[in-house]
């Protein structure tokens, strides 16, 4: 069913302009970017284009209401959190439509998102209340010790336009549950889902400057005037290594704290005894979930010789049944890439497969019209040297090779600088022990296409990234241990 303009309409109330100390105003220079969805490239919106200037605006607001911020019990920030909750779960059907419209996931996947963005605000709007301190037995009778937990202070929350809302909350709910203040610079490919949940915010009851939203093109201006700033205490990002590599350069000067979630180059681990019709459900969620743009989207398929041509028939079955089209039309199952670039360097990593002697089962193009869309593909016969294989993909590409026995696949496994996501599948109980400890990453999923959860930290190794989000390690991120030594006590 073709989608009409009616389908495309925005939802209601959705704002374009900066958020700076609770009030929405334009970019002071009055330029605006344009939102375009990637499935037609048709113009969504105008938003406000922000530049360092609004945002050194932005960090003074947020700085002013970190001191009334930080003295707010964690039960009323909970009781603010819970009710953002409550919103977002209100809202599921218009942010879910909001996301695949800018994003150009399924919509059916954009619930989902929803559904998994929410999670992370009701569980730190309980999280929140459980930042425990403890006291320490002291040497003498003369004085206590204790050790307290308070807010590090304002900071900067850069996220990524592949998952618009979960990327947002996984963040910004944490640092508001522990008593931060907090600057938000969304991607730019997707601001209206962040400006949306902001709103939302305000709406909870939100204190104004608690959160701030600068949108923009210009990324590093932006990021540069809050990490200048010794007022920015933290800064939390999500995308690539080389950008995570020159934050950390950057903190330096003010010592500012980190959490990075970099780049992902997964392996697909799949061994002889693997039930092959689950192994191949998870494969189809870990690689083709957002059309393979995820850091934790399976990146390299690494199957047992002895099973190999039974799992590349069942694999290139279910690939070439996946039904494309635009994110909105009933029974879509793959969108589009989220821009030209990207289905570029998707097309260039099959082109230098096959031109390194991989073999092409099923897919491999572009479609033809508009929209950013790749066939659903299949590649046997991958080697080293070969892009799919050294690179992160961010599309949907299958990469097949083989391996034969189990430390072959480990080592292969592991034959990658990045360590965020690992899948393997196996009916052994004993080797998915062995296999689990022995992969270095930071997030295995054993028979599991889908870790991901609030509940359990989130984070990589290696060139993958620093600190973890979710359970109460995503917590412990925003807060800044005191030790207090109280002498003079009597008795």
């Amino acid at each position: 069913m073709p989608i009409s303009a009616a389908d495309t309409a925005l939802p209601r109330d959705v704002p374009t302009d900066l958020l700076i100390g609770g009030r929405w105003r334009p970019a002071k220079s009055g330029q605006r970017l344009t939102v375009s969805d990637p499935a037609t490239e048709q113009a969504l919106a105008q938003v406000a284009d922000g530049s360092a200037e609004d945002a050194k605006e932005a960090l003074s607001a947020a700085a002013r209401a970190f001191f009334a911020f930080r003295k707010t019990s964690a039960y009323q920030r909970s009781a603010w959190l819970r009710t953002w909750f409550e919103a977002i779960r209100r809202e599921r059907h218009n942010l879910a439509r909001l996301i695949t419209l800018e994003n150009g996931k399924p919509l059916t996947e954009a619930l989902a998102e929803v559904d998994y963005a929410a999670s992370f605000v009701e569980w730190f709007s309980e999280e929140g209340k459980r930042a425990y301190g403890r006291t320490i037995p002291a040497t003498g009778t003369s004085r206590r010790l204790l050790a307290i937990r308070q807010p590090v202070g304002v900071v900067a929350a850069i996220t990524p336009w592949n998952f618009p809302a979960a990327m947002i909350t996984r963040k910004v709910a944490p640092a508001l549950a522990a008593g931060c203040t907090v600057l938000l610079k969304p991607a730019s490919l997707t601001p209206l889902t962040a400006l949306a949940l902001a709103r939302l915010w305000q709406e909870a009851g939100g204190p104004d400057g608690s959160l701030n939203v600068v949108t923009s093109t210009k990324a590093a201006a932006i990021v540069d005037a809050w990490m200048a700033d010794f007022r920015v205490r933290k800064v939390t990002f999500t995308g690539s290594t080389p950008i995570g590599q020159d934050l950390i350069k950057k903190s330096a000067a003010q010592v500012q704290r980190l959490s990075l979630e970099l780049g992902g180059q997964a392996p697909f681990v799949v061994f002889d005894d693997a039930d092959l019709e689950r192994t191949i459900a998870a494969l189809l969620v870990s690689k083709f979930r957002n059309g393979g743009q995820s850091c934790v989207a399976s990146n390299r398929m690494l199957v047992q010789r002895t099973i190999l041509p039974a799992f590349i028939s069942r694999a290139t079955a279910a690939v070439s049944a996946l039904r494309i089209g635009h994110g909105l039309e009933p029974g879509v199952e793959l969108g589009p890439l989220i821009d030209q670039a990207g289905r570029t360097k998707v097309l260039s990593h099959i082109k230098d497969a096959l031109a390194k002697g991989a073999q092409l089962k099923s897919g491999g193009q572009a479609l033809e019209g508009a929209g950013f869309f790749v066939q659903p593909t299949v590649l046997t016969d991958v080697g080293p040297g070969m892009l799919v294989m050294e690179e992160e993909t961010f599309g949907p590409v299958v990469a097949i090779s083989a391996f034969d026995t189990e430390e072959e696949g480990v080592a292969l496994a592991n034959a990658s600088p990045f360590g965020l996501a690992a899948y393997a599948f196996t009916e052994s109980a004993s080797r998915a022990w062995r296999v689990a400890e022995a992969l270095e990453y930071g997030i295995v999923g054993l028979n599991e296409g889908l870790p991901s959860t609030a509940q359990a930290p989130f984070g990589g190794w290696k060139l993958s990234g620093i600190g973890r989000e979710g359970a109460s390690e995503g917590l412990d991120a925003f807060l800044e241990e005191k030790y207090i030594a109280w002498g003079g006590i009597d008795g």
